[in-house]
């Protein structure tokens, strides 16, 4: 292998302990890293060819692991997907992939998915129309049922409303002129928790409660995280849910309901693993690392046959 081919990128613009972590594993199978951030990339387009300006790297590296997207106007998001796009289609394995990270950082398209596919998940509404939204709110709310008011693109609980009848829809920027409505779970008892399961190539690998302080439970949030045995329901579910979405790796979120159903709140892509790494005895980096090598691999094997 040349030095570039020995070389990889992290895709992040806040490293800290997640990149630090992978850093350290790619370091075990001699992979050297850096990280790069896609507001840094340069596409060239010309009558024959394209070409993509990787910031400070002399060619391109044989592997992208993706660790953050950052967010931005709609321009720059797709903006940022179409360089990784890009980069796949150059050769590179690119970890997750685009697609992937598409399917599931758009909270629309994931319940799409999900639901299609026969798995349980929470049902959803989403609009445009503020009249549209609020006729939902005022025939679903009665009884003292609730309705979760979600961002399409958001994460660690950031935005998120609970809204009652008497309430009405609440107005937040990051909404951005979409409404995503979704039926709030309600829980057997009054103990406010979920399950996160890390799935890595189509396995349940390990998975956590999280109880919060209240009907947020994201440890971002301040959710306490607790080991959680996986069995064959959390398992199977978790795992139909990255195979409909065709993901390496994620983070699939669970609420048990007062019935004893599980369903798929949220199956993340670009997952973050500090909570989880607290409460299991294995090296969550490591695993996804021998996972992001093995998809290289792969890769590299492809192009050989090809040509």
């Amino acid at each position: 292998m040349s030095e570039t081919e020995r070389k990889v990128a992290i895709i992040t613009d806040d490293p800290g302990w997640h990149g630090e972590q992978l850093k350290l594993s790619l370091k075990k199978y001699g992979l050297k890293s850096s990280y790069f951030s896609l507001c840094d990339f340069l596409i060239e387009i010309d009558k024959k060819n394209s070409s993509i300006e990787f910031p400070g790297f002399n060619g391109l590296p044989s592997g992208i692991f993706v660790r953050g997207v950052p967010g931005g106007t709609l321009e720059q998001v797709i903006f940022r997907l179409d360089i990784l796009h890009a980069l796949q289609d150059l050769g590179v394995a690119v970890y997750n992939s685009p697609r992937a990270i598409e399917r599931t950082v758009d909270k629309t398209l994931t319940s799409i998915l999900l639901a299609h596919a026969g798995l349980p998940t929470p049902k959803t509404w989403v609009c445009e129309s503020k009249y549209k939204a609020n006729k939902i709110i005022e025939r679903e709310c009665t009884s003292n049922k609730k309705i979760v008011l979600k961002p399409l693109f958001g994460s660690q609980g950031i935005g998120i409303h609970l809204i009652h009848h008497s309430q009405g829809l609440i107005h937040d920027e990051k909404f951005a002129g979409v409404y995503y409505l979704q039926e709030y779970i309600e829980r057997k008892s009054t103990n406010f928790s979920d399950i996160r399961v890390l799935v890595v190539d189509g396995e349940a690998k390990a998975a956590m409660s999280r109880h919060g302080h209240n009907w947020v439970t994201n440890r971002a949030q301040g959710a306490i995280c607790k080991f959680l045995e996986l069995n064959k329901e959390i398992s199977s579910l978790s795992e139909a849910a990255c195979n409909v979405l065709n993901i390496d790796y994620a983070g699939v979120d669970l609420i048990e309901d007062k019935n004893g159903q599980l369903n798929i709140i949220e199956v993340n892509s670009i997952p973050a693993w500090y909570g989880l790494q607290k409460v299991v005895n294995f090296n969550i980096a490591d695993c996804l690392i021998e996972s992001f090598v093995k998809n290289i691999t792969n890769k590299n094997c492809r192009s050989v046959y090809a040509n």
